[in-house]
């Protein structure tokens, strides 16, 4: 799952309006599983100059990195941290803690071959699904259309609570990026097939024999 959509799903499902302070670490423990990727993009295309496909294929796959982002993507972990929490009396760690959770749990359904070591440090277990939220080979396009009525739906649902301007305008800019990626790749995949030569064909004898 796209990253943004963790941050306002999350939102929506532990947002609570007598505690509007709590949605900040609500965002941060939606969004903090994947700041390792990003961090390690960052090095990789910037400072170390790696091609594109050196990064995923190599780089990223390396025992090293593999386990940071397996220890930000583990369960196990994330709920030893909140169990901690609990005990400490420490809400809005416990909060933090939970939106991780609900990070990882939302993430294991809908990875494929990029799936994630979710049991760590208990078992290097990978669930590979067999839907997944990019790839068009595992369903891709579906569960990107099911993310993007999920976050709308979310937006919708939070928006009122989320009292910040900012907070607000990221909200909206998330759904516009969404929508018009979405829309875009739909347009692309349908102009695609249209120019494909066995559909330019068929249009061609169709409109030979139309009365």
């Amino acid at each position: 799952m796209n990253t943004p959509s963790h941050a306002i799903i999350n939102l929506a499902l532990l947002a609570n309006p007598s505690q509007p302070d709590a949605n900040l670490f609500i965002v941060l423990g939606g969004i903090l599983p994947d700041i390792p990727i990003f961090v390690f993009y960052g090095w990789a295309k910037f400072i170390a100059k790696m091609p594109e496909s050196q990064i995923w294929s190599d780089a990223y796959n390396s025992q090293h990195i593999q386990r940071i982002v397996a220890i930000f993507h583990s369960i196990p972990l994330a709920i030893l941290a909140w169990a901690i929490a609990f005990k400490l009396g420490w809400l809005i760690a416990q909060v933090l803690c939970i939106s991780i959770i609900w990070h990882n749990l939302l993430d294991l359904p809908v990875h494929n071959d990029d799936a994630h070591r979710h049991f760590f440090p208990l078992s290097n277990y990978r669930f590979i699904s067999p839907i997944s939220y990019w790839d068009p080979r595992h369903y891709g396009s579906l569960v990107s259309l099911m993310e993007l009525l999920l976050v709308l739906w979310s937006s919708y649902t939070v928006f009122s609570q989320v009292r910040s301007p900012l907070g607000q305008t990221l909200i909206l800019l998330v759904n516009l990026l969404y929508t018009g990626g979405y829309s875009y790749h739909i347009l692309k995949r349908t102009r695609k097939q249209t120019h494909h030569p066995i559909n330019r064909i068929k249009t061609a004898i169709l409109k030979k024999i139309a009365p």
